[in-house]
């Protein structure tokens, strides 16, 4: 990390000192719902992509944003910002075992202006992650929330888990993503189920992604029918899909970006700023 991305880090560090951290997030961000949430509804959403291109276009929009890796036990954001993951124990696991705010060892910097990771790291055991629970999450949000204007948390599609169902729990607007899979709505509906159970509300999961689009004649009414809206439609678009594996952001990179998959991305960025 260099002295500029540190200096950088610095200014958002301060915004929770002691005598700031008290209505901090009233003050300094104009959104009044700034953790979002993306859920995996089937295979092949390629949200990674979504998540790290819908987070470079709001930070040149100038709010602060944190990317928090949910994937607890896969976790690949990392590899698409070209950073280093974290050390065993470093990272998202670390803020969790500790009731600290500072969290600068632990937040990585992205060659992006405003634009940050939380991940956990790939070499943490699994086993160590069942010891946390929703009020673990709940306080790393929070924390996060009166630092950062924007958070969006890619959530694992893994209802047992604390890292699913509580980020579901403490997101304020939360998507899911799906592909043209004849299971997604089911899953959709399952997963909501499930939460609702256990008290979970799922009023704010009511809105998908439709990703890697490819026509292939799926029958879009089931899931108006099932009480989803369709907020974003994003065609398959290969180059896209080759910059994420190589850890580039294809709104950033591409010189010739898809236009429909460019006014499907605005759209959601304009949707989360007008909120």
């Amino acid at each position: 990390m260099d002295r500029k991305e540190v200096k950088k880090l610095e200014s958002i560090f301060r915004k929770i000192s002691s005598k700031e951290l008290v209505g901090a997030e009233f003050r300094d961000s104009p959104l009044i719902y700034s953790v979002i949430g993306f859920l995996p509804a089937c295979e092949g959403t390629d949200q990674a992509m979504l998540i790290g291109n819908l987070g470079y276009l709001l930070a040149q929009q100038g709010f602060n944003t944190c990317i928090v890796d949910f994937k607890v036990f896969n976790p690949n954001l990392y590899y698409l910002f070209g950073v280093d993951p974290p050390a065993r124990g470093k990272g998202l696991i670390r803020v969790l075992k500790s009731d600290k705010a500072d969290m600068r060892e632990d937040i990585a910097s992205t060659s992006e202006e405003n634009l940050y990771l939380l991940s956990p790291s790939p070499y943490d055991l699994l086993e160590e992650y069942f010891e946390f629970g929703f009020a673990h999450i709940e306080q790393v949000l929070a924390t996060l929330k009166g630092m950062f204007d924007i958070i969006l948390l890619d959530i694992p599609y893994n209802p047992p888990l604390e890292f699913c169902t509580g980020a579901m729990k403490h997101c304020h607007i939360g998507y899911f993503t799906a592909a043209e899979r004849i299971e997604a709505p089911g899953n959709m509906t399952k997963l909501l189920d499930f939460a609702a159970s256990i008290g979970i509300s799922t009023a704010k999961f009511t809105s998908v992604i439709m990703m890697n689009l490819h026509e292939i004649g799926l029958d879009y009414k089931v899931f108006k029918q099932m009480g989803f809206q369709i907020a974003a439609a994003l065609p398959f678009v290969k180059a896209a899909a080759a910059y994420t594996q190589d850890g580039k952001l294809y709104v950033k990179d591409h010189p010739l970006q898809n236009k429909a998959f460019m006014k499907e991305m605005n759209r959601l960025r304009d949707s989360i700023i007008n909120q």
